[in-house]
């Protein structure tokens, strides 16, 4: 055939077929040795990256080793033990020296990456700033604490990765402003945390560094995309950390590995110096946060960040100092609460500790108001998963054709490698079994330009309810929305699924149901909002293979509202019997894949989520310490 057609193109020229077999063999054989010699570079790359790793561990313990011999006396359990606004209080006032507790973290971090692998580097020239910290007169709020960062917050002289190696090249130049202002502060940055590969996933491996574990149990996963973090501060190598948050990233790592972790309203920290995948991402707001043992380690890091090194290094992040008023009030509270969004029912575990928070919250004097998100359904699909794939994933296909795949995410690259028309074609045939997969499917094939966009109607999930009244009863019907926008002339070019047109319109339809649900919050006066969070922990190679359970958590991104965890109790023998009678709501085969995800889960920590509006840190803050103070009261009492 090959032969005809070089006949046909060339007919003057007499075509040897022995001549276009060696040309096709010699063809093939050149496109196998590129990809060979491009994955063997790929593969020098990372083990280059993991020898630069290991003799900075290397180095440090050897630091820490030093420290030993010459403070033979140091008591690194006293240390270890303090919470976070007690240490940098006995740090402040010199009780404490800033050397002893540097080098005490360090070396239990070394010790949890030896079981978890947890850290992508140490970073040595903690070393150097110690020394010039023990020379200043001025302490910051946080003067000597030691703290983890997230991969992909920069720190002068190492890399951002993203979990990415062609991310693998200079080192970056300078610090973000968040370590900036952290260093102001008087705390010291001492470890980089490992995340999964391309940040879109709620595990942690990657092919470079490999798979973190959950402390509390090594089979199952820390959570992600801050699953670094998740799983060193929960193992006691780090009292305070900074992770993301685009879908959940903050909060699940805190679920998984019971600590609390809050995701701020999208400016109110800088994003300056923070590596993205996906640059330019709008449609969904992506924020960075602390992670810490308790809520008022949380509140104290806010307090530091929130100032005038803030508002000057990056004028773009609102000047609006930690409220200290509102975080410390104590007039009773009007709270919504609900067990489930009507898309992903979770496990029973965690529909008992909304259930069991709620009655102490009454008990205590405060107002519950059952609560029902608008649509969630739309907002998982028509909202953030096509606002996140807008181009059909062409941006992280680019990288990830650069690479080799993890295996935790192979099953979610190969759902985006699929061609856009085949994963419509795929949708229309599998929706009437799967409707769930089908949206899904559908959504990844990025934002559109049609009429319907146009007025921000909800298509796909929200149109099509379930047919059981008990089950649509939690999913309230489309309401009104507050405003509809005119319906344009639609030129054919407009079809275009990724043309600026189609991209306008999906972020209309983000604040159109924002307003809606603004409005819907407004109506029953409330002040926060109590709610599930995904959890218990995964087992290993389940978070890549059941993307959309994020929803309890990717709603509050699309909205932009803060939100924050906090663990409140433990998987239970009766949990894990209850989880064997486990349907879901459309007992589908995601419903059946999240009951395999979570069994094995006795004595794991479980948590909850709490809401907040825009702007309104402080009051997510007080809301999540009074849940804690509750449930710690709680169990003493048990």
């Amino acid at each position: 055939m090959i032969q005809e057609m070089l006949t046909q193109l060339l007919p003057e020229l007499e075509v040897d077929p022995r001549t276009v077999s060696a040309l096709l063999c010699a063809s093939a054989a050149a496109v196998a040795a590129l990809n060979w010699m491009q994955r063997r570079r790929i593969q020098e790359k990372m083990e280059e990256a993991r020898r630069m790793r290991d003799l900075g561990l290397q180095r440090m313990e050897k630091a820490v080793q030093r420290f030993k011999q010459q403070n033979p006396g140091a008591d690194p359990s006293r240390i270890l033990s303090l919470p976070l606004v007690e240490l940098a209080e006995k740090l402040k006032e010199g009780s404490l020296s800033a050397e002893s507790v540097l080098y005490t973290y360090v070396d239990k971090a070394l010790a949890a990456t030896r079981e978890l692998n947890c850290l992508r580097q140490l970073i040595p020239e903690c070393e150097e700033q110690l020394r010039d910290l023990q020379g200043q007169k001025e302490k910051g709020l946080l003067h000597g604490v030691p703290i983890s960062i997230k991969d992909h917050i920069s720190y002068k002289g190492h890399l951002s990765t993203c979990g990415f190696a062609p991310f693998l090249g200079p080192p970056e130049q300078e610090d973000s402003v968040l370590v900036q202002v952290l260093k102001r502060q008087g705390a010291i940055p001492f470890a980089i945390t490992n995340i999964p590969q391309s940040l879109f996933n709620y595990d942690c491996s990657n092919a470079i560094f490999g798979q973190t574990l959950n402390p509390w149990d090594h089979r199952k996963s820390p959570g992600g995309s801050s699953g670094g973090e998740g799983a060193l501060i929960a193992a006691g190598g780090s009292i305070l950390g900074f992770g993301s948050d685009l879908g959940g990233s903050i909060r699940l790592p805190s679920s998984f590995c019971g600590l609390c972790g809050l995701k701020p309203t999208g400016k109110r920290l800088s994003l300056s110096g923070v590596t993205s995948p996906v640059p330019g991402l709008l449609s969904v707001t992506g924020t960075i946060g602390p992670m810490a043992r308790d809520v008022d380690g949380l509140a104290l890091c806010m307090r530091a960040l929130l100032g005038e090194d803030l508002f000057q290094l990056d004028p773009t992040v609102p000047p609006i100092p930690f409220n200290e008023k509102l975080f410390c009030a104590s007039t009773p509270l009007r709270i919504g609460y609900y067990e489930t969004d009507g898309y992903f029912l979770l496990p029973p575990c965690m529909r008992r500790a909304v259930r069991e928070t709620r009655d102490l919250l009454q008990e205590a004097g405060h107002t519950l108001v059952p609560f029902a998100p608008p649509r969630v359904d739309y907002v998982v699909n028509e909202l953030f998963m096509r606002g996140v794939f807008a181009d059909g994933g062409s941006t992280l296909m680019d990288l990830f054709a650069q690479d080799l795949v993890d295996p935790g995410l192979k099953p979610q690259v190969n759902c985006y490698r699929i061609p856009s028309l085949v994963k419509k074609t795929l949708a229309l045939l599998v929706r009437p079994l799967f409707p769930r997969l089908a949206w899904h499917l559908d959504a990844l094939c990025g934002v559109r330009s049609d009429p319907a966009w146009s007025r921000c109607e909800p298509q796909g999930p929200a149109s099509q309810r379930f047919s059981d009244p008990k089950r649509t009863a939690l999913l309230p019907p489309p309401a009104a929305l507050p405003f509809r926008l005119l319906e344009p002339h639609l030129h054919p070019s407009a079809s275009n699924s990724r043309s600026a047109k189609a991209m306008w319109q999906h972020q209309a339809c983000v604040l159109a149901y924002r307003t809606e649900f603004i409005a819907k919050w407004k109506k029953l006066q409330l002040d926060v909002v109590l709610c599930p969070v995904l959890g218990p922990a995964f087992t290993l190679g389940y978070p890549g293979k059941l993307l959309a359970a994020v929803s309890s958590t990717m709603l509050y991104n699309t909205l932009d509202f803060p939100a924050g965890v906090v663990p409140v109790t433990t998987v239970t023998e009766a949990d894990e019997e209850e989880l064997l009678h486990h349907r879901g709501h459309y007992e589908d085969a995601w419903d059946r894949r999240l009951r395999k995800a979570v069994e094995g889960a006795v004595g794991l920590p479980v948590a909850v989520q709490c809401v907040a509006l825009p702007w309104q840190e402080e009051l997510c803050l007080r809301f999540m310490k009074e849940v804690e103070t509750l449930a710690c009261e709680r169990k003493k009492c048990v």
